[in-house]
């Protein structure tokens, strides 16, 4: 009612201003001197009504602003930018700030980054939820309402196409079922055995051994992502990029790969528009991505053609075909009964690459860190190692280190495993996810979210709520390992 008496003031203002502007036209065409005269007494009115509209549409908005932001939860809330300076500031510690907004709310709260009316509670609506029902809700229950979204999809286009990392609906399904049927496989279970020991046993360890004989320090997680990016990429089209070797040396495929993924990512920080300028101006980052995804396609193209050439070999002579992802893909056909393009094949490679390479090191990387500022729960894993390969592999010492671990053996490893699953509790490797809504809904704990908004889940902040885990869930990592 403010907003609207103000607005129709300035109305009727507004319009009694125009009818004497109309007198004084007809005067003007009477008398020069008269025109004169009345022409800065008109400039001089104009700038008085343009400053009462401005200070209207200002009232209007300050009126609406502070409606609003009582309505919203969480972060504080700026005029135009919404909270966005809250998550610059704490940009280094982002996740706590989140996990503490969150605990303050009850688990989930709602915040705008564009306090602009018509779009603070749509597109610049974002509810950011913790809640294990909502997680719950968003990624099963309703799942169809919550894909990636359109933001997603054109951030990382470019890069991954309509891979599973960036597809929705039926493509996402299709590939989601191939990819949990091939894993599930003897053969699948036995290569990843096989990639993953020749890297421990030929690299990995070799490394460890000849930094310890020098004194030399080891960047552990430089270490561990070039492992687990050999080992993926053997997985995935069953090529050896020795990354992780003695000398630690560069691959092309492996910084190409790194620079398109920081290219990709920079994108969310900017307005779609303005990335899209970048790109077709070709400025900043933009150039290293283009640059980056030509050496990814000529190297990836030259795999599977080498791959095509050698299943067709292979099929006339009966010998056994490779075991990697890429060559079942390529075994396959699509829903019309075709084989898949190489741009298609090419992209579930680099899917496969993003999703298993760093989630993998960087658990591996917060779980060696855990461990080295717990001597203790240390003692306890290497203790129960050695108590398994007592039972295994015998008294002789000497054989324990002959050969890494088998699936068996691992399977036993009981504490080990309860030390992995608190480091990823507490540090997980993807600490926030986001969905695009589809449609109106109403979480579980009863928060509406509008179509054309997001949600972000928090598993970060998920494993360190009071309320789930007690008070003490943030040194838990002691506390339930040493439980007997």
């Amino acid at each position: 009612n403010h907003i609207l008496f103000i607005l129709n003031l300035n109305l009727s203002l507004t319009t009694s201003f125009g009818n004497t502007i109309h007198h004084f036209r007809v005067i003007q065409s009477q008398s020069p001197i008269i025109t004169s005269y009345f022409g800065r007494e008109i400039s001089s009115d104009m700038d008085v009504s343009n400053t009462m509209l401005l200070v209207a549409i200002a009232a209007a908005y300050w009126l609406w602003f502070k409606r609003i932001s009582r309505w919203l939860k969480g972060p504080r809330v700026w005029p135009i930018l919404g909270s966005l300076p809250g998550l610059i500031e704490q940009r280094d510690r982002m996740h706590d700030w989140i996990t503490e907004n969150l605990r303050a709310c009850g688990g989930t709260y709602q915040t705008c980054i564009c306090a602009v009316p018509f779009l603070a509670k749509k597109q610049g609506l974002v509810t950011v939820t913790a809640d294990p029902k909502n997680i719950e809700h968003m990624l099963k229950t309703r799942f169809d309402n919550y894909p990636k979204g359109p933001t997603w999809q054109a951030v990382f286009h470019d890069f991954l196409g309509q891979g599973i990392f960036n597809s929705d609906g039926d493509t996402w399904l299709f590939q989601r079922k191939t990819a949990a049927l091939e894993f599930t496989t003897r053969t699948l279970r036995q290569a990843m055995g096989r990639w993953v020991n020749r890297g421990i046993k030929l690299r990995f360890c070799p490394i460890l051994e000849t930094a310890q004989n020098t004194c030399e320090p080891v960047d552990l997680q430089d270490l561990v992502l070039r492992l687990t990016f050999d080992n993926i990429c053997g997985l995935a089209f069953g090529k050896d990029t020795r990354t992780c070797a003695p000398g630690l040396p560069e691959n092309g495929f492996a910084s190409a790969f790194d620079r398109a993924t920081e290219a990709s990512l920079q994108r969310f920080i900017l307005p779609e528009f303005l990335w899209r300028i970048k790109k077709w101006l070709g400025l900043g980052l933009e150039v290293s991505l283009n640059r980056s995804l030509g050496e990814i396609e000529g190297y990836l193209d030259a795999v599977i053609n080498t791959r095509k050439q050698e299943l067709l070999s292979q099929q006339e002579s009966g010998v056994q075909g490779h075991d990697d992802l890429l060559s079942r893909f390529m075994k396959k056909k699509d829903q019309k009964g075709q084989s898949y393009s190489e741009g298609f094949l090419r992209h579930v490679a680099l899917n496969f690459i993003l999703a298993g390479r760093d989630t993998s090191s960087v658990a591996l990387s917060w779980f060696f860190w855990l461990v080295m500022t717990h001597p203790t729960v240390e003692e306890k894993i290497v203790r129960e190692i050695c108590s398994v390969l007592m039972e295994t592999r015998g008294s002789d010492v000497s054989s324990w280190t002959e050969e890494p671990l088998g699936f068996d053996e691992v399977d036993r490893l009981v504490y080990l495993k309860a030390a992995l699953s608190e480091t990823l509790r507490l540090y997980p490797s993807v600490p926030e996810d986001s969905k695009h809504v589809v449609n109106d809904d109403i979480l579980p704990d009863g928060t509406f979210v509008p179509a054309g908004s997001s949600v972000t889940y928090s598993i970060y902040a998920a494993g360190r709520m009071k309320t789930t885990w007690g008070e003490d869930c943030l040194v838990q990592f002691i506390v339930v390992l040493l439980e007997e």
